[in-house]
């Protein structure tokens, strides 16, 4: 798919501090003006995190997330990559990042001018990768934080891993999803094995004093869902299609 193409995936232009943004399926988001892409909670290593405690999960999870990252380099072409916290499952996942992967990583901090947004889970900064590190950022007019309570507003953050289950003629789904209102948005996480915390949960009426809106990723397409479609978890399993558009 073509940039412009990609471009016009959402169903109507977005914008932060007056600035026009793209939420692209694939959970990233894209500032045009800036060609900067925004991604959060990568979560590198978590697979290799819970088999050291004897849980095993296929460990490919890091391989999958650098190639969904890779795949938007090739369709975006960003001069600049902000990594908004949580890139690393725990301090000590660098060292377990296979070698291939590690080179994968390196090769993409050194083809932009890669931003580091501290996490929680990585409050450190990167010992093997380039770029710049920092707790907060401000650029362009927004400010960029880990966790979406650090800073008042015009703040762009991850951390809650937002999810939505959307619901319409009976069918439904649960997805990954942004959640914004007009002064600050949530990203979903990037990640390949991380989960997701449903928008009706209590944490998000502590980061959004008004309504929100809700856009739920799909396999092509970002879908712009009604609160009135909106469904808390712990009401049946929903694996149906997606919201017609509306």
């Amino acid at each position: 798919m073509s940039a412009s193409a990609r471009q016009s995936v959402p169903l109507a232009p977005t914008h932060l501090a007056g600035q026009p943004v793209v939420m692209d399926a694939a959970g990233a988001l894209w500032l045009p003006q800036h060609e900067m892409l925004i991604v959060s909670d990568l979560h590198f290593e978590k697979g290799s995190h819970y088999a050291k405690r004897g849980l095993f999960l296929p460990p490919y999870d890091t391989r999958a997330t650098l190639t969904a990252l890779e795949q938007l380099c090739r369709i975006y072409r960003p001069r600049t990559i902000l990594s908004l916290g949580d890139a690393f499952h725990d301090p000590e996942a660098e060292e377990r990042m296979d070698d291939a992967d590690a080179a994968r990583l390196d090769a993409l901090c050194r083809s932009v001018d890669w931003i580091w947004v501290l996490g929680n889970h990585d409050p450190y900064p990167p010992k093997r990768f380039c770029g710049a590190v920092h707790s907060t950022v401000e650029i362009h007019g927004l400010t960029f934080a880990h966790e979406p309570w650090e800073v008042p507003e015009w703040n762009l953050a991850g951390h809650l891993h937002p999810c939505a289950i959307a619901v319409r003629d009976g069918h439904g789904v649960r997805r990954a999803c942004f959640v914004s209102d007009d002064t600050r948005m949530i990203l979903p996480s990037f990640g390949a094995y991380t989960g997701g915390l449903n928008v009706m949960d209590t944490a998000f009426r502590a980061v959004f004093s008004r309504a929100f809106q809700v856009h739920l990723l799909g396999k092509d397409r970002v879908y712009r869902v009604p609160h009135e479609a909106l469904r808390p978890d712990g009401r049946g399993r929903y694996v149906g299609r997606l919201p017609r558009k509306g």
